[in-house]
């Protein structure tokens, strides 16, 4: 694939971005519907950019006119206020909608590691639910699936070393003996890029190379960040209420129920073969001097201040 005109949703966020870039570097012409319009931002003046909410289905359909391959990673991490699993799901079928009256080729969808409809978390059924949409949709579609997400600038692995720099005591759900993947936002990007050529109804996994205890991920970033906090396990509830504190420090969500059960019951983890490159113990070393530095906030991503 190469020289077509492609859309990203949401090339302002993080994973949308490692893709426009990506993408943008290829040569493409690339096209973002999204929640922001990018102000101030310096990729805006690259992109061609239309609103992906609160428009009408025939101006969106128009936004994706020419378009040959729709990226989407049109998602939320968390219900709030107005922001809803069903909501997005909503906004999702209205997308799919237009990128076929519009004639796209083919949808590289992102989902999530094991979703599955009768998962135990309410993120994993409705991503599992937006996977059945889009394979109803009528369009070539693939679904890329990654496991836990990190790079420059990413919420957990870089708010794990943000803490292990600060507080104290860490307090780590259970004993760690859990297992997660983790996989490189530009290993993602570079996979979601590769799926738009190659056969449609797959479904491929986003892992790394690596397959950590979360135990050994908590001690590789302490190292590296030369922290002095002291790891301790601790029930569920305690980590949870630990969050919630934290949270009102930073004025984030720092951590919710959900995430502890999806994190415990080693779900980030693959059964395929791994598709990523990069090796996060190299990774965290490679960038210990600027880990954690500064708190990744959510809410100021991805629920405030949206411009």
């Amino acid at each position: 694939m190469t020289g077509h005109r492609v859309a990203v949703t949401g090339a302002f966020g993080y994973t949308g971005r490692a893709l426009a870039e990506q993408l943008l570097a290829a040569g493409h012409e690339v096209v973002t519907l999204t929640r922001r319009r990018g102000v101030g931002d310096p990729l805006q003046a690259r992109l061609i950019v239309h609103a992906i909410e609160g428009v009408a289905g025939n101006v969106l359909a128009a936004s994706l006119e020419g378009v040959d391959t729709l990226f989407n990673t049109y998602w939320l991490r968390f219900p709030r206020g107005t922001e809803t699993f069903e909501g997005v799901l909503a906004n999702s079928a209205a997308l799919l909608e237009a990128a076929r009256t519009a004639g796209v080729r083919r949808i590289v969808h992102v989902s999530v590691i094991n979703a599955t409809l009768d998962a135990e978390t309410p993120y994993v059924r409705a991503k599992a639910a937006l996977e059945a949409l889009v394979r109803s949709s009528g369009l070539e579609w693939v679904f890329v699936r990654p496991t836990l997400l990190y790079g420059p600038g990413d919420i957990l692995i870089n708010n794990l070393a943000w803490a292990l720099r600060r507080l104290p005591i860490y307090g780590m759900p259970g004993r760690g003996r859990y297992t997660v993947q983790p996989v490189h936002v530009d290993d993602l990007a570079r996979i979601c890029i590769d799926a738009a050529d190659g056969e449609s109804g797959r479904v491929l996994d986003a892992a790394g190379p690596e397959i950590l205890q979360y135990r050994e991920l908590v001690n590789l970033i302490r190292t590296a960040v030369g922290s002095r906090s002291i790891v301790l396990p601790m029930p569920h509830e305690v980590v949870l209420a630990a969050a919630r504190l934290l949270g009102l420090l930073v004025r984030d969500v720092v951590l919710t129920r959900d995430e502890i059960r999806e994190l415990t019951a080693s779900l980030l983890t693959s059964s395929e073969p791994p598709r990523g490159l990069f090796r996060i113990s190299d990774w965290v070393r490679e960038n210990a001097d600027s880990l954690g530095r500064r708190w990744s906030g959510e809410l100021a991503r991805n629920y405030r201040n949206i411009r």
